[in-house]
């Protein structure tokens, strides 16, 4: 695929179709459902419907990662600098800062919030600042200085509800600067019709990192990678997916941060997962084979985006930019806060 084809994936999308907030209950977002074999779409008022397409012995599994308050406010004497912190190595954190431009090496920065954490910038390297802190950073300290860094085009601060509704209800190892949004859609209530009809749900993690934000470049085209991703697939969820394969069950993708982790573990010969820590940089594309799983869990994502290309390997370009246009005729509502799609193979 060249780079010049990715117009095919643009598209107009009205600036109010963008959710800027949740649905008022997690499992009242609207749902399109997608058949592959059929190239059928339907149309469900609530995600909680998605149970009337699910079958006993389905499996689903998503990704247990929780967004961390990495999204710092930084002052000096000037001015005031909104930071990602996005990882550490060597005692120095690489983050993303607005307006870094304005900072140079040794530049001394206090944190908004408390005013009780310092850092000095130790150096620049293309769009991110190296910033060494006072003293040790750890995950707890971003509880206290930091928000939870909703994504850039909600066009938005931050508020408490967000603390609560950028998080799925199964998140439990910090580390990311996104959620899995596909799991936003998942309540408790939800969680128990699933399991009364003796549909399984299991995890794994992946740290969801700030290039899930980035737009595409030819390079990614070129080196067929995206930006590089680590996750962990537990034992016991290995044995229930392994165990759905050899019995012909379904499997379930919730979410694209999932299905590239799933896709990078599974072996299509032995036609089974692997256990234990990985990292993927998998960037899936249309007429790619995709073999982990028979379902998908996905939002509408970004025009032009790898995700959408993603989900445009899953189930076929012409179909997925089909639903598209009447998820826009339709008025679903777009992105991490928006509805939901289901998709069938």
């Amino acid at each position: 695929m060249l780079f010049t084809d990715l117009k095919d994936f643009e598209f107009e999308l009205p600036e109010d179709r963008i959710a800027r907030y949740p649905a008022k209950n997690r499992d009242e977002s609207r749902l399109m459902v997608v058949e592959v074999g059929s190239e059928k779409i339907q149309v469900e008022d609530a995600f909680k419907n998605i149970v009337s397409y699910l079958k006993e012995g389905d499996v689903l599994i998503g990704n247990h990662t929780k967004v961390s308050k990495r999204r710092v406010y930084l002052k000096n004497p000037l001015r005031i600098h909104e930071a990602m912190f996005l990882e550490t190595k060597d005692g120095l954190w690489r983050c993303k800062i607005r307006n870094s431009k304005k900072l140079k090496t040794g530049d001394r920065l206090q944190d908004a919030k408390t005013g009780l954490r310092f850092f000095r910038v130790e150096g620049k390297e293309e769009e991110f600042v190296f910033l060494k802190p006072d003293q040790e950073l750890q995950e707890e300290d971003f509880q206290s200085i930091g928000e939870i860094p909703i994504p850039p085009y909600l066009k938005r601060e931050a508020n408490s509800e967000d603390e609560i509704r950028y998080q799925t209800l199964f998140a439990k190892t910090p580390g990311s600067v996104a959620a899995p949004t596909a799991g936003l859609h998942f309540s408790e209530s939800l969680f128990q019709t699933l399991k009364e009809k003796k549909i399984q749900i299991c995890t794994l993690e992946l740290t969801v990192g700030y290039g899930t934000f980035q737009p595409l470049t030819e390079e990614n085209f070129q080196n067929k990678k995206l930006h590089r991703e680590e996750f962990f697939l537990e034992e016991s969820s290995a044995s229930i997916l392994n165990l759905a394969k050899k019995e012909g069950r379904r499997i379930v993708s919730i979410g694209t941060t999932t299905l590239r982790a799933l896709e990078s573990t599974y072996d299509p010969i032995t036609k089974t997962f692997r256990s234990g820590a990985g990292a993927t940089e998998l960037f899936l594309q249309p007429n790619d084979k995709l073999q982990s799983c028979e379902g998908l869990i996905t939002n509408f994502h970004l025009p032009g985006s790898s995700l959408l290309l993603l989900v445009s390997a899953f189930a076929g370009k012409e179909l997925i930019l089909r639903a598209y246009q009447r998820a826009i005729q339709e008025e679903f509502r777009f992105y991490s806060y928006g509805d939901a799609m289901l998709i069938l193979r």
